[in-house]
């Protein structure tokens, strides 16, 4: 059962390929085809045409016909070579082709996708349907064509020499050769597991270069360099092992090709001597014809037993990607969505219930109001489902039941660009692209002039660090913001933030990054941008939230209190016990004020 559904799936995936390659580069493969046919034919009139060479060097009565044949040689032989050119040109551009625009719709598949899908899929599972499967698709189409075309209609034309020059020897290779192609089939199913393994070793060694780049610091502190290097060391012998044995399985088609040669060319040599295939001997020119038609079979029919175990090493990766391309995505734009124009940002949840699993909800029924153009701030122990909030508010997740309106409007039926535009977001874990500050604060705006960055950069607190920068805004940040600190990262997001001037404002831990100076001057600029603005803040330090319109405190996926400072702290509940914890001594103090 299990093997008949890989054929199926095989055969799925072929057909669907070789049919989206060839309404994309039909033409480059026609021509490359064509080119083909007049390599195949040259190579059949080379092993002809060595008959008459022959004949024509032995036989005195011929020796007028030299010149007309050796010009015919010429010809041969320069079409070939020009044939090939042809066929090498045509199949690289269609093959560069097909990699480029497999990649791209892989990207855009994956920019498609949700924050969930990300969640729960390793990069270098990604890295490796992107890169590898691409190009597996590129090698699967060349197999096909190379083989179907090429190699069939070289070999049909010298057997059809063979046939013509000797046709009882002929007979030999015609048996012996399907035995051959035979041996092969059972090569397939281990090809096909063997593919799968190192597929997961390649996987492997990209993720332990990952957690290498991303988690040095930790790998020096803990002296972790042996084991990772026993990590590395057990993922490139894996590879190297199913490589080994890939090659052993494609290698065996040889053999088995060497063996018919060898038995055709020793029966030749008796049949032709004893005069068995004939009633009378072959000529000089006959013999060497065969023989050169023998021959010159002997590699495409090589390639074509091998086809079968190219076309099931390609088939392992090509499915990796199309169950990629082919993923349904949770979260979907429906078809008749609108545009969610300007408003004042008000955001409601209607009992709204949500889970990463279905068992265990982070949300229940929550009930909550963002009052527009007012600063609510969420408080409370990690875990009990703040950032959550957050993703629902942008829908990088929809709740299991329930509704999250904006300005009276379901986020399901709205489009995500206008859902989007109307959010600016500040995360404690600041992303950086790996390009120049100036990239990095536009692409929230990217309408926005330099005048408004630097702007934007000044009410950030982040120009004079900028400017003290060997390019100033041109300066390369590296990868993920690599060659900053981390209060000059979180300072650009914060400016990014400011330059999109969006209705909402969503900050998770904006300050946690900067120095207690810095986040004086930021706090400054943060109450320049909140005004008028629905301002949503997560913080554990209360002192950053003290001065919101409303405070809520969230704990275990519920809303335990809200009220501003004074109010919460009078109620002595969740708040004044996390309050005192902070504040300790201080406390009395602030009460009493």
């Amino acid at each position: 059962m299990i093997v008949r559904s890989w054929d199926r799936w095989r055969s799925s995936y072929i057909g669907r390929l070789v049919s989206e390659s060839m309404r994309s580069q039909g033409w480059r493969y026609g021509v490359a085809a064509l080119a083909m046919i007049v390599v195949a034919v040259s190579s059949a009139g080379t092993a002809w045409m060595m008959e008459k060479i022959v004949d024509a060097m032995t036989t005195p009565e011929m020796r007028n016909q030299v010149y007309l044949i050796a010009a015919a040689v010429v010809g041969l032989f320069s079409a070939k070579a020009v044939a090939s050119y042809v066929q090498a040109l045509f199949l690289a551009r269609a093959g560069n082709r097909i990699v480029a625009s497999q990649q791209e719709k892989l990207y855009r598949q994956l920019l498609r996708r949700g924050v969930s899908f990300f969640r729960t899929t390793e990069s270098s599972d990604l890295l490796m349907r992107v890169t590898h499967g691409a190009q597996a698709a590129r090698e699967l189409i060349d197999v096909l064509v190379t083989g179907f075309v090429r190699d069939t209609l070289t070999l049909i034309g010298l057997v059809v020499v063979m046939i013509y020059q000797q046709p009882v020897l002929s007979m030999l290779f015609v048996l012996i050769g399907p035995l051959a192609l035979l041996g092969v089939r059972y090569l397939l199913k281990s090809v096909r597991n063997i593919m799968r393994a190192e597929m997961a070793s390649l996987a492997e060694i990209i993720r332990v270069l990952q957690e290498t780049s991303g988690g040095i610091k930790i790998i020096k502190i803990f002296a972790l360099e042996d084991r990772m290097t026993e990590r590395m060391d057990s993922a490139i012998g894996q590879v190297e092992t199913r490589a080994n044995d890939i090659a052993k399985l494609q290698s065996i088609a040889s053999p088995l090709m060497e063996l018919l040669a060898g038995l055709a060319i020793a029966s030749i040599l008796v049949v032709s001597t004893m005069g068995i295939a004939n009633s009378e001997p072959p000529t000089a020119g006959q013999l060497m014809s065969f023989i050169t038609a023998l021959l010159m079979a002997y590699e495409p029919a090589k390639r074509l037993s091998r086809m079968r175990v190219g076309i099931e090493t390609c088939m392992v990766t090509v499915t990796m990607m199309f169950e990629l391309l082919d993923q349904e995505e949770a979260i979907q734009e429906r078809a008749d969505a609108v545009k969610l124009n300007s408003g004042k940002g008000s955001i409601r949840f209607k009992n709204v219930t949500f889970g990463y699993h279905s068992d265990f909800p982070v949300i229940r029924d929550m009930n909550l109001v963002f009052e527009p153009g007012k600063t609510t701030a969420l408080v409370g122990q990690s875990g009990g489902g703040k950032s959550t909030i957050f993703g629902l508010i942008m829908r990088f997740y929809d709740p299991d039941t329930g509704e999250i309106e904006i300005d009276g409007h379901d986020i399901k039926d709205v489009s995500f660009a206008s859902l989007r535009r109307k959010i600016s977001y500040v995360g404690q874990d600041t992303f950086l692209f790996s390009t120049t500050i100036m990239e990095n604060l536009r692409c929230s705006a990217p309408e926005a002039s330099d005048a408004e960055v630097v702007a934007a950069a000044r009410a950030a607190h982040a120009h004079d660090f900028i400017c003290e920068l060997p390019e100033g805004y041109e300066t390369q940040v590296g990868e993920n913001g690599a060659f900053l600190s981390g209060g000059q990262k979180q300072r650009i997001a914060i400016a990014r933030a400011i330059l999109r001037k969006s209705e909402i404002l969503l900050l998770d831990e904006a300050t946690s990054a900067l120095d207690a100076e810095s986040e004086a001057l930021v706090k400054t600029s943060l109450q320049s941008l909140t005004k008028e603005v629905t301002t949503i803040v997560i913080a554990h330090r209360l002192s950053t939230v003290l001065e919101a319109d409303t405070i809520m405190v969230v704990q275990e996926g519920e809303v335990i209190e809200q009220g501003c400072l004074d109010e919460l702290l009078e109620k002595k509940g969740g708040f004044r016990r996390l309050f005192d914890q902070q504040f300790k001594a201080r406390s009395s103090d602030a009460v009493e004020a």
